[in-house]
């Protein structure tokens, strides 16, 4: 299937972390790859592809990508990056040798898997992984990072929160962006907005911060960081009040709704104002229109999850358009994450371990936690001593990132890392293995941003001695003697099997005719509106609602944490910290280690609010200090008023010292969820101050 040492144009889609999961074509001559362009008759990406992925053959051919394996020189520490190329066999020996070292003397539990989106290609980004640490009885890893918090509060709701197609929202006549910065990170739904407001639909963006998709926007209501259930509540209550609610619906397809209206019934606006910063004729205006401008959708992703109530957050959302009967019309519902589509009909024919052979589950936001020896507040035994990290920078995107590196740093811990560039948690390896990128594999790529199942097809063969993640855990399979299913499958049949479904969905798609066609609609039928099509997965088929109520989290203004002794963190850290996916080069950790995809300031900058900096006698481009218990930074302020006081903002994904040296690795609701949950990045407090002080 591959095209290589040839000429010609091979299709295949992106695999980034994104949920737009655009379509494009290589063109290569002589078997090199010469450019790379998005593919214009594609329903959805149509051709355009973002300012990170246009550069990516820059990636590929990177004079600094790893195409060797390597290992740390005996004698030098971790962290400093040295090392010295060895060969595959030998490399292979090595890491299999000290695997079965660790397990034989501590039992399979001792290793632990760390891997999260850094390809969302269903096979590259852990099939056959699954596979292997299943099979030698490893730690298990809830990657819940980001994501599933979303997902738990949406399942509250609907039970598998399908959510409606993002092209409907071109039917919309009310769409409220809540929490989600569309034009950067889900660019390719601009123009289906767009196309919506041309005829006429009201562009609402609710955002603590005035993001480039606020200032787009008819309206924007910047509500105080982590209020959006107390926002939520006056909204309901105005509904209530105003006669604005579908009862009909309510009775029909819910249970709990009675409870929900008692809910926000006792409800005062002034104090939901108070909460919120949002003024009462704002919530009144935004009940009246979501409720009358139909059809009325509401589109989330996933940066409203990142707090210890994320789960609330998203209920709360989930719930808002069954109070009013959105989804009546086509165009009108809750708008989320299409992945549940494809988890639906897209499935590891392998089984995974069941009751008592299951192993012990870790959460992956708690690695620095996990990594000292401890989780959820109890002795890990045995301890984590050997690591194996793929798609994956936990020294760069895990929360509380100082004793993340302080347990990488650890000398009696194994850590192999398969990687395409030297990153920062590749710097703490004991051995590299040098990874293959999207255009030298093949892989099945779904969406959580769209309904079209794309298929990746090799364009080149692998740069130097690069290999796919999953030649390499065959190869570690082979040479541990491993007895599990489907360790020697290759990875056009790990493609095979994925599409091997008899889900009315996937009728009439298989690989021949993505190879012809590069990608395929499921065949979702048009229009499909889950509550009203059968698709409410709860046990009686109605939507939950129920009471709801607003909790500050601890670590936000208001909460109930406390510092020293007694002390509320809120007295010495005043600050709330937003952590921001903002660089249009860099969304996550993947590109920020090349300077020609940094932004002009070329360093992570500090926005605070003019009210804020005054206060602290901070002026713009100051070099200033922003900590909290967990660590410090020195940045450069930017005195802005795209924040709100009380609110400063730093991007995500910087490499070396970053914004994760500050953040909350608690994850919501720990006891009730057994651990999972989302890291609640957001809920963090912070003080600043000027750097000389």
């Amino acid at each position: 299937m591959a095209l290589v040492d040839d000429s010609g144009v091979v299709r295949g889609a992106c695999h980034h972390d994104c949920p737009d999961t655009c379509a494009w074509e290589v063109t290569v001559e002589g078997g090199r790859a010469v450019r790379l362009r998005g593919v214009d008759d594609h329903p959805f990406t149509a051709g355009e592809l973002c300012p990170k992925v246009n550069r990516y053959l820059d990636r590929v051919y990177d004079p600094d990508r790893l195409l060797t394996p390597l290992r740390r020189i005996p004698g030098s520490r971790k962290g400093e990056a040295s090392f010295e190329p060895f060969g595959w066999d030998e490399a292979i020996e090595l890491v299999a040798g000290r695997l079965s070292a660790a397990v034989a003397e501590h039992g399979p539990e001792t290793v632990l898997p760390y891997s999260f989106a850094g390809t969302q290609g269903l096979v590259q980004m852990g099939m056959m992984a699954d596979r292997f640490f299943d099979a030698l009885g490893a730690t298990k890893l809830q990657r819940h990072l980001c994501g599933v918090t979303a997902w738990l509060g949406a399942a509250d709701v609907h039970g598998s929160p399908f959510g409606m197609d993002p092209e409907d929202l071109r039917l919309s006549r009310t769409i409220l962006l809540w929490g989600t910065n569309t034009l950067v990170t889900n660019r390719h739904l601009w123009p289906t907005i767009e196309a919506a407001r041309a005829d006429g639909a009201t562009v609402v963006v609710v955002d603590p911060v005035l993001t480039s998709t606020a200032e787009r926007a008819d309206h924007h209501i910047r509500l105080r960081p982590g209020s959006d259930v107390a926002l939520v509540l006056g909204v309901i209550h105005v509904l209530d009040r105003d006669g604005l609610v579908d009862r009909d619906f309510l009775d029909r397809y819910t249970t709990g709704g009675d409870e929900l209206l008692a809910s926000a019934r006792p409800v005062d606006l002034a104090t939901t104002a108070s909460t919120t910063g949002v003024d009462v004729a704002t919530i009144e205006w935004l009940a009246h229109t979501f409720a009358t401008g139909r059809p009325a959708a509401m589109r989330v992703l996933i940066g409203l999850e990142h707090r210890q109530n994320g789960q609330e957050a998203h209920r709360a959302l989930a719930m808002l358009p069954a109070v009013t009967g959105a989804w009546r019309e086509r165009g009108g519902g809750l708008c989320r994450s299409t992945q549940d589509y494809f988890d639906h009909v897209l499935t590891d024919p392998v089984p995974r371990r069941m009751g008592d052979q299951r192993p012990r589950v870790v959460n992956m936001a708690a690695l620095g936690e996990v990594l000292a020896g401890t989780y959820l507040d109890r002795p890990l035994d045995p301890p984590v001593t050997a690591m194996v990290v793929h798609n994956c920078n936990p020294a760069t995107i895990t929360p509380d990132q100082n004793a993340v590196l302080a347990g990488l740093a650890r000398d009696d811990l194994f850590t192999v890392v398969m990687e395409q560039t030297m990153t920062d948690t590749a710097r703490y390896a004991d051995v590299v293995l040098p990874a293959t990128t999207q255009i030298e594999h093949i892989d099945l790529m779904n969406s959580w941003g769209h309904l079209y199942l794309s298929l990746n097809r090799p364009a080149i063969a692998p740069v130097g001695q690069a290999l796919p993640n999953t030649e390499v855990f065959r190869r570690l399979a082979a040479a541990m003697a491993l007895d599990g299913p489907g360790l020697a499958d290759d990875d056009e049949t790990l493609v095979r099997q994925l599409l091997d479904s008899d889900h009315r969905w996937l009728d009439g798609i298989d690989l021949e005719r993505l190879d012809v066609e590069g990608w395929v609609r499921l065949n979702v039928p048009e229009g499909f509106t889950p509550p009203m099509d059968g698709a409410t997965a709860t046990p009686d088929g109605r939507l939950r609602l129920g009471r709801l109520e607003y909790r500050p989290g601890d670590e936000l203004p208001g909460g109930s944490g406390t510092g020293e002794g007694t002390a509320h963190l809120s007295d010495r850290f005043p600050l709330s910290l937003l952590s921001r996916k903002q660089h249009l080069r860099f969304l996550n950790s993947h590109y920020s280690g090349s300077v020609a995809h940094h932004p002009a300031e070329g360093e992570p900058m500090l926005e605070v609010d003019p009210v804020d900096a005054e206060a602290r006698g901070i002026h713009d481009g100051d070099r200033v200090r922003v900590f909290n218990d967990r660590g410090s930074l020195e940045v450069r302020a930017m005195v802005s008023d795209r924040v709100q006081p009380g609110l400063v903002t730093m991007p995500f994904g910087w490499w070396g010292p970053g914004v994760n040296a500050l953040t909350n690795p608690t994850v919501g609701d720990p006891g009730g969820n057994g651990g999972r949950g989302s890291a609640a990045f957001h809920d963090t407090l912070v003080e600043i101050e000027g750097a000389s002080a």
